[in-house]
């Protein structure tokens, strides 16, 4: 689909994503701007391209974060969708850790959601289309391997978002979670090539997605700008999954040949 034929829907709307420069954010980032958005993207470094802007700030810093989210107010006059995006991976059991590392990943994965929400709040209250949408993951409701501190972190982001949508319900502001699946970013690169075997690793990571590939970064853009948008005014509270159907289906194994 060309940029001309998108819907219209956030024509008129500041949206601000976390973790805008790269992967997931940056592709929504880019699809709110298509659809008529002014998008600011808030990271620690880098810039994203054009018509997107970018503002640094760092989740885990609580005055930087309010002096990005003051900083964007005031150029622009208001503040409507907040894409709470920016995160961290983990591996291991919940031995391989130390307290340090359980620390750091819930500073970024989950207290980083609230301080940027908590800024952006008090101005979101003033818009007649607020919406939240924060980037969650499979491994908040499925038990996946040598991941248990991530999973950790991600379920208290479901948890949070759920709190969030009915705490500001009178506020007028809506709160939902996507769940992409293991997604083809730049992250999730570095992972494989730090892999014994890359190859082996990739095909592992497609084959436990009954779709049998990965998640693309546009496709989990698309389900946030779909729960952002000011036409989904009724959903808030909502976890949606962009993961090749690995939450709910069980497909029998592929047989070479083409039967199943």
């Amino acid at each position: 689909m060309s940029q001309s034929t998108f819907p219209q829907d956030f024509t008129g709307l500041v949206a601000v994503v976390t973790g805008g420069v790269s992967g997931i954010g940056l592709a929504t980032g880019q699809l709110l701007a298509a659809r008529g958005a002014t998008v600011i993207a808030l990271d620690r470094a880098g810039r994203a391209p054009e018509p997107l802007t970018t503002v640094h700030a760092d989740v885990t810093d609580d005055e930087s974060v309010r002096a990005a989210v003051t900083s964007v107010v005031a150029r622009h006059d208001r503040l409507d969708v907040l894409v709470n995006n920016a995160g961290i991976g983990a591996a291991g059991t919940v031995e391989d850790n130390p307290d340090a590392e359980w620390a750091r990943v819930f500073d970024v994965n989950v207290t980083g959601v609230a301080r940027v929400s908590r800024a952006a709040l008090p101005h979101l209250r003033h818009s007649p289309a607020a919406s939240i949408v924060n980037t969650c993951s499979i491994a908040a409701t499925a038990g996946l391997p040598h991941r248990a501190l991530y999973s950790a972190s991600k379920g208290a982001v479901l948890a949070l978002t759920r709190a969030m949508a009915v705490d500001h319900l009178a506020d007028g502001v809506r709160v939902n979670c996507v769940n992409p699946g293991t997604v083809d970013t730049p992250w999730v690169a570095r992972l494989l090539d730090a892999a014994e075997d890359p190859v082996a690793e990739r095909a592992a990571l497609e084959a436990r997605q009954p779709l049998g590939r990965l998640v693309s970064a546009d496709e989990v853009a698309f389900a946030v700008a779909s729960l952002a948008s000011p036409l989904a005014g009724s959903t808030t509270g909502t976890a949606l999954e962009v993961d090749g159907g690995m939450a709910g289906l069980r497909p029998r194994p592929r047989v070479r040949g083409g039967s199943r």
